[in-house]
């Protein structure tokens, strides 16, 4: 198994990555490769591992060539190996859904996996943060849905006359942000131009912040004050809703 070991190292083979391709824990992997003779592994295993470096049997080890070629290859194997193995895991956890729904939920997974994988900088993690915050959003803010039309559509992926959604808004929307984007691509804006325009966004999320905190304050004030007239210290499962039902009073006081 020491040959092994050093061609999985030659090829640049993580253990992580090899784990899953097999579809083993990382520490079931290690206790595999502590074994003297690889046809004591489970018969399934040795044969994945066999035909992931393109070998029948493991005496061939010693005949395998590591070339620019042959590790291009393997990678190759590897990598759908592994994709096969995600795809597998991610639908076992998508009952429920149906099979449009769960391939659209293992692409966008997968995807999202991959790029981190592949890309460490700070921009790829902060890109899908917003995206993150995107997607927490889109039943808020109808416009949302509108930006990802526009750019499915910007991109060649739609065409550019569909409209999914509230047709004549999509519309009017599309306009104006192709309207937007021109002006952007074309130079038309500078920092200089639109630094009014940008404090102006500033002030307005200031102020919604504002108000959300001041929201916030307001409805923790009514909760101390049900708690309190009702002789509970906290809520729990059992007496949620009569608090619940409490605030609601207090705060109809004040209208």
């Amino acid at each position: 198994m020491k040959e092994l070991n050093k061609i999985l190292t030659e090829l640049g083979i993580s253990k992580v990555r090899l784990a899953k391709y097999l579809g083993v824990s990382r520490q079931m992997l290690y206790n595999y490769l502590g074994i003297d003779d690889i046809n004591n592994w489970p018969k399934e295993k040795a044969a994945k591992l066999l035909s992931l470096l393109n070998i029948e049997k493991i005496e061939e080890l010693e005949n395998i060539k590591i070339t620019g070629e042959y590790i291009i290859d393997v990678e190759g194997r590897l990598n759908e190996g592994v994709k096969d193995s995600s795809n597998k895991e991610i639908i076992a956890d998508l009952k429920g859904f149906n099979k449009k729904e769960q391939e659209l939920l293992s692409d966008i997974i997968n995807l999202l996996k991959e790029k981190l994988i592949s890309d460490k900088t700070k921009d790829t993690y902060n890109a899908y943060l917003y995206l993150y915050h995107y997607l927490q959003s889109m039943e808020m803010t109808e416009e949302l849905k509108y930006i990802l039309a526009y750019m499915s559509k910007s991109l060649g992926f739609t065409d550019p006359m569909e409209f999914m959604f509230n047709k004549d808004k999509q519309f009017i929307f599309e306009s104006i942000m192709f309207s937007a984007m021109t002006l952007y691509n074309n130079g038309g804006a500078s920092k200089n131009k639109l630094s009014e325009s940008h404090k102006r966004f500033v002030q307005d999320i200031e102020h919604k912040n504002e108000e959300r905190l001041s929201r916030t304050q307001e409805l923790n004030t009514a909760k101390v004050q049900a708690l309190k007239e009702l002789g509970y210290t906290e809520i729990n499962e059992d007496n949620a809703k009569e608090v619940l039902d409490k605030i609601a009073e207090i705060q109809s006081r004040k209208v």
